[in-house]
């Protein structure tokens, strides 16, 4: 198997198609590696098949235009948590103080309806952390291993054609497009920050 990070995409990608099947209604994963080494506190910070099913809670609120979330993301309403039982996630009785129902975990039905899925993805992300396992202390990791998540992952800046900008976690970007006020036209990360060497 191959360790690369495009390959753990392409299994992210692969099982964001099997929650589709089960719900139709899920929007396309735009960047499947934005989720790769992309912590969020709210959202769990170790990538998993439970923390990818969570997102797509987040995709299908979305795509029904749903606010699931308060407090610059962080706090997880009742609309999140209803969307999350729809979905296979069992949830705390009491929400969480800061992050209300944000801690959900796969129900045993899901569970077994996913198992597959589950053990593919598993498998790349260990394949994955064993090819990054060579960092070393003196490897650059950027600005969100210096100083710590903010809780929403690293944010870049997002253009639109009128030339506004937003800074955005691509993640969020990813879920739905962002519309500019001004032109109507959907705000959209350049290329060049998507490379290495537009860092």
């Amino acid at each position: 198997m191959s360790t690369t990070p495009p390959v753990l995409a392409a299994e992210l990608a692969q099982a964001w198609a099997d929650i589709q099947r089960h719900h139709p209604e899920l929007p396309s994963l735009a960047a499947p590696e934005s989720l790769i080494g992309e912590s969020s506190s709210a959202c769990g910070a170790e990538l998993s098949f439970e923390r990818l099913l969570h997102e797509a809670v987040h995709g299908i609120a979305a795509a029904r235009g749903i606010r699931d979330t308060s407090r610059a993301g962080r706090y997880h309403n009742r609309r999140f948590l209803a969307i999350a039982e729809e979905l296979g996630l069992d949830h705390p009785e009491e929400p969480h103080p800061s992050s209300g129902f944000s801690l959900v975990t796969l129900n045993p039905e899901a569970r077994k309806r996913y198992r597959a899925t589950i053990e593919r993805l598993k498998g790349a992300l260990k394949a994955h952390t064993a090819a990054t396992a060579h960092d070393t202390a003196r490897s650059f990791r950027g600005p969100a291993a210096r100083h710590g998540s903010s809780g929403g992952g690293v944010r870049v800046k997002a253009v639109c054609d009128c030339g506004r900008n937003v800074r955005v976690v691509p993640s969020v970007l990813a879920q739905a497009p962002i519309m500019c006020g001004g032109c109507g036209k959907p705000f959209r990360i350049p290329e060049a920050q998507l490379s290495p060497s537009g860092v």
